[in-house]
């Protein structure tokens, strides 16, 4: 494993090697791949709605601590705009401080009414979202980190579509709190360069999907391995909500709804129903759902450990760290 190389806030909050953090994947994120960022250096994020039960979900936390052999992780909470949604998020974080997980991952809608809950407990809480103005709001509201979505990234990267090399040069100098660069990251000079813009590390997703302890079925991660950057397509905006998917039959499907002015939801719903992207991860079927997918995916070419894709991208940064210097001009 690659030693530590940079430091940065984001490594002295979480306690990590690496400034890399891995988001919470629907459906993915469960306990042998998030111990395994966490052992690589890293950390990640476990996604309770992925399991069927709270019994499964809290075994997922048990065995990860055990991977981990007590090393700190984190949980993923994704805030709805539905109140009614947001219902089991609560018990979810119940169960977190009983097993003692130390970080929360807030995504989507403000956090602030599980801060005090969270804050409370002793975790330190990171969240993540797509435009500065939130940014300001979550930090001014208690959390101890941002991630900021730049337009590249898979899922929700919001409807300003604002790219990270802009998110990156902006949302750093305008907040107090350290802030992880996200959305089309997946190389060791994009963490050099994060670093530059000013940002304390990056968050990875898609990048992470051909990961070896990712459970999906390999016919999946193939198809992963063979996108290059244009491989991807946006979802649902007609209802204010983009997704950037793989480009893929069912995408496709749902933009022909989108094109005839469709706004009948449940006409979408065979097509974009959450089952359906779990079924694809589990059978290969990659036509099979609206599966999540930046642009990111480019970088992923080779199915391989989460510590091997680590060390790939930690050499790069050392690689174009090394580079910058020889650009140096000598002065006098």
């Amino acid at each position: 494993m690659t030693p530590p190389v940079f430091k940065t806030r984001i490594t002295e909050l979480f306690g990590i090697d690496h400034p890399i953090l891995c988001g919470g994947l629907m459906w993915l994120a469960d306990a042998n791949y998030v111990g395994a960022v966490v052992n690589a250096g890293g950390m990640g994020f476990m996604t309770p709605r992925s399991f069927p039960t709270l019994d499964d979900y809290r075994d997922q936390l048990r065995k990860c601590c055990e991977i981990t052999e007590g090393k700190p992780f984190g949980v993923n909470i994704y805030v709805s705009a539905r109140p009614e949604a947001n219902e089991e998020l609560g018990v979810f974080l119940d169960v977190a401080i009983e097993e003692n997980v130390a970080f929360v991952e807030t995504a989507g809608f403000s956090p602030k009414a599980f801060l005090p809950r969270i804050k409370d407990a002793g975790m330190k809480v990171i969240h993540k979202c797509t435009t500065l103005r939130h940014a300001q709001s979550a930090a001014k509201a208690g959390v101890d980190a941002i991630t900021i979505l730049g337009a590249e990234a898979g899922g929700h990267p919001g409807m300003n579509m604002i790219g990270g090399i802009v998110q990156g040069a902006v949302v750093p100098d305008r907040l107090d709190v350290p802030v992880v660069l996200a959305g089309g990251l997946g190389t060791g000079r994009q963490l050099l360069a994060a670093l530059a813009l000013g940002a304390d590390g990056i968050l990875l997703g898609s990048r992470m999907t051909v990961a070896e302890e990712i459970w999906a079925d390999d016919k999946y991660k193939k198809r992963v391995t063979e996108t290059v950057e244009s491989d991807t397509r946006i979802v649902m905006s007609i209802f204010n909500d983009n997704s950037r998917v793989l480009d893929n039959a069912t995408a496709k499907a749902v933009n022909g709804l989108e094109d005839q002015g469709i706004t009948d939801f449940e006409q979408y719903r065979p097509l974009v129903q959450g089952p359906n992207q779990r079924d694809a991860y589990a059978s290969g079927d990659f036509d099979q759902g609206t599966l999540s997918m930046g642009q990111s995916c480019a970088f992923a070419n080779e199915i391989a450990s989460v510590e091997e894709i680590f060390d790939d991208i930690l050499r790069d940064a050392v690689a174009m760290r090394n580079r910058l210097g020889g650009l140096t001009v000598e002065n006098g």
